[in-house]
């Protein structure tokens, strides 16, 4: 029986499909993965690199074409200030503090941050502003911006551009005597009074062109400063002028109404 069916299996031929399905698995079988050459894994290396460079290196706000004029990053007797601003309110028409810039005398940053607003923001006003919600983020509050600016700013010369609009937005005041600001200084406005825009000042006076898509706070305060300290010595030179002239008018107030308060024998002596 062992025997008989030894010679049976020995005899037996595969079936035909069997063979087809060998064939066709060896047909299909994986061709062997070429190692990875250094070049290859260089090159995949650098394109996903490159990827997350281009990422990561995307700038946070609009980048400052104006340099500095020295390297000094102390805190100087004048500092320039610049802000962008958010909408908020219903219709986003009511303007609230977005992003705030200092530079010293040099046009070096001594404080540079987006500011969250206490207010819902309704409009980013991102192609003028450069404000974009995630720069809002991680932003400081505004309180906090508020009493840091308030700091640097006492007791120094506070230059920029209609600053009126920038210490109102920081909810604070800064003395007369010591604010410089290029939107009202008389030798800049126009014939008919009229005040002219940051961007046409720096154009005249410094030969470059700023404000051209989304504002930068850095390089508008930079602006500011340059414009100032070009102009510095016939500035102060008015200023000084006007304190004095206004200091006679109060002396001769104070002593019109010092006459007019004496009795008339006290007069009759003088």
């Amino acid at each position: 029986m062992g025997a008989e069916a030894s010679i049976t299996n020995s005899n037996v031929s595969l079936n035909p499909n069997w063979v087809q399905l060998q064939e066709k698995l060896k047909n299909q079988r994986p061709e062997a993965r070429t190692p990875l050459v250094e070049s290859d894994r260089d090159t995949r290396e650098s394109v996903l690199g490159k990827r997350k460079e281009r990422e990561d290196s995307r700038p946070d706000f609009p980048v400052s074409t104006l340099a500095p004029l020295s390297a000094d990053c102390s805190l100087t007797n004048e500092v320039a200030m610049d802000c962008e601003m958010v909408g908020v309110s219903i219709l986003g028409s009511k303007s609230a503090l977005g992003h705030i810039s200092l530079v010293n005398a040099w046009g070096n940053v001594l404080y540079n941050e987006f500011v969250r607003p206490m207010e819902q923001v309704v409009d980013f006003r991102s192609k003028i502003s450069g404000i974009h919600p995630h720069h809002l983020r991680k932003a400081k509050n505004f309180l906090t911006v508020q009493k840091k600016v308030a700091e640097l700013l006492k007791g120094r010369i506070l230059v920029g551009h209609a600053l009126q609009n920038d210490l109102k937005a920081l909810l604070l005041s800064h003395p007369k005597e010591d604010t410089r600001d290029t939107s009202e200084y008389q030798p800049f406005l126009r014939k008919g009074g009229g005040k002219r825009a940051l961007k046409d000042l720096a154009a005249e006076f410094l030969g470059v062109k700023i404000q051209q898509k989304e504002h930068c706070s850095i390089e508008d305060a930079r602006a500011a400063m340059l414009i100032y300290q070009k102009h510095k010595k016939a500035w102060e030179k008015s200023i000084k002028q006007q304190l004095g002239f206004k200091g006679k008018l109060k002396k001769n107030k104070r002593r019109k109404r010092s006459n007019d308060s004496a009795p008339p024998s006290q007069l009759s002596a003088i």
